[in-house]
């Protein structure tokens, strides 16, 4: 029977139990609702409500049944001494009934007991807090990964020039390397949303009962204290009606998956015939059913495309939250399989990352080749230009200048014999050819956040100290 069943004399219909029902989905949250379910009914003892043996018969119960569920959450299903545990089985409505059936029926009414004083609303927002709490840490630890990756791959290729885009045209170029750790300090940026939601929503719910509190002297400090909570929340109203933790949840996720759409458009475009920057491994892409030469990089797409899911779950919670009065609402158990799956998803795709780069071949002397194309050195020569008096601007126009007359005879700026660019500036000089050379334009940018490689390797060597005191 529901566990509210009480005031009805007939059951929830079947198509009403598929819309209602949460246990398909809120299950993964077992292991959290049994140590909240522990920590009350501790404070239940404290308050006088259970007795020492009661309270004793409860947390080993909880205990025992938390046991029995190890490793259920994988295949939805545990193995119990008596016959086999199954979620999908269960009639429950939720996790919270599921476990409060399981100990009605093992302890009859100690059972009963346990539920004095707690709504299922203060419960799940205590479970969905410690929830997320718990994937913080391995989404962090996931994050971390493909940082470490992404300095191995700047590791490998630390000599490697590519071309730097604007537009999606050839720019300036800049170091292999430079390009990895553009991706690194977005990471860390995420790392750091994931450390500020933690300190955010690290505030506990339970003791607020349905929206008004409890009328039993539970202890909410020490209930928060041991739960790991920092404090108990202050608002009854705003403790059991605040999504805000799984809103930043999904933002958070949201704004790294961005990021990992970048890299990945990045590599595509790199892993192109039309570029030929790199290749991807074997383990990371898939061939044609038809055309026997393909090789496809179909994880960085699926990574890219699974971007729309994410936002997806995202705004689905900010419509749904928008228009909600206080306190709580069922609208609101909407919250929990877009953030199940945004998780799961954002887990993969930062997995798959972490490989794709591991995976990567560099093909330094195509990067070289396309640096040193589209007249890339065309700013060096506008800054040589200053050095020899000329203010910027015009030497900005003196170089567009030298640009057409290099795309007049089909060549390199870097091929003009000296009476041509003489011709159009006599400030230009024969030590101008050096200054065109790429390497020179490249390490010339020797400062805080530049490419050059004196830089760049400073940056590389703080980057993976950085790793080694996060790991």
């Amino acid at each position: 029977m529901a566990l509210w069943g009480g005031r009805f004399e007939s059951g929830a219909s079947s198509m009403f139990k598929q819309v209602n029902d949460s246990l398909p989905f809120d299950q993964v949250m077992a292991s959290q609702d049994i140590q909240g379910s522990i920590s009350w009914s501790r404070a239940l003892q404290k308050a006088g409500v259970l007795t020492a043996d009661e309270q004793a018969q409860l947390e080993g119960a909880l205990s025992e049944l938390k046991a029995q569920l190890e490793g259920a959450l994988s295949e939805l299903k545990a193995q119990a001494d008596a016959g086999e545990l199954d979620f999908n089985a269960s009639s429950e409505e939720d996790i919270h009934s599921f476990v409060e059936a399981a100990l009605i029926e093992k302890l009859g009414d100690i059972g009963r007991k346990l539920h004095t004083g707690r709504s299922r609303n203060d419960q799940v927002a205590t479970d969905f807090r410690l929830w997320v709490r718990e994937h913080i840490a391995s989404l962090r630890a996931d994050v971390l990964g493909v940082i470490k990756s992404l300095l191995n791959a700047a590791s490998r290729h630390q000599e490697a020039i590519i071309p730097g885009y604007t537009h999606l045209q050839r720019a300036q170029p800049i170091h292999f390397a430079h390009w990895c750790l553009a991706y690194v300090e977005m990471l860390k940026r995420d790392l750091s949303r994931l450390d500020d939601l933690k300190v955010r929503m690290n505030q506990c719910p339970l003791g607020s009962g349905a929206l008004a509190g409890t009328t039993f002297p539970v202890d909410r400090h020490a209930i928060a204290e041991e739960l790991g909570f920092d404090s108990p929340c202050l608002n009854s109203l705003d403790a059991v009606s605040d999504r805000d933790f799984v809103l930043e949840l999904l933002f958070v996720a949201s704004t790294s998956m961005m990021h990992l759409s970048r890299l990945a458009e990045d590599m595509i475009f790199y892993n192109s015939g039309e570029a030929g920057f790199l290749q991807l491994g074997d383990s990371v892409t898939s061939g044609s059913s038809l055309m026997p030469q393909k090789k496809n990089p179909d994880a960085l797409e699926l990574m890219r495309g699974k971007c729309g899911r994410v936002f997806g779950s995202l705004q689905a919670l900010l419509v749904t939250m928008k228009g909600l009065p206080l306190a709580y609402n069922k609208d609101m158990q909407e919250d929990k399989e877009g953030a199940i799956d945004t998780v799961n998803q954002w887990h993969i795709c930062l997995c798959i990352a972490s490989e794709v780069l591991d995976s990567l071949q560099l093909n330094e002397e195509r990067c070289r080749e396309a640096a040193a194309q589209g007249f890339s050195n065309a700013t060096e020569l506008a800054d040589y230009l200053v050095g020899k008096g000329v203010p910027f601007r015009t030497g900005h126009d003196i170089a567009g200048r030298v640009v057409l007359q290099a795309i007049d005879k089909g060549c390199a700026i870097e091929d003009l014999p000296l009476s041509d660019l003489q011709a159009i500036s006599d400030k230009i000089e024969d030590d101008v050819y050096p200054v065109l050379q790429l390497e020179y334009g490249v390490n010339q940018r020797n400062i805080l956040g530049g490419t050059s490689k004196e830089t760049v390797t400073k940056a590389l060597y703080q980057e993976l100290e950085n790793l080694d005191k996060q790991g």
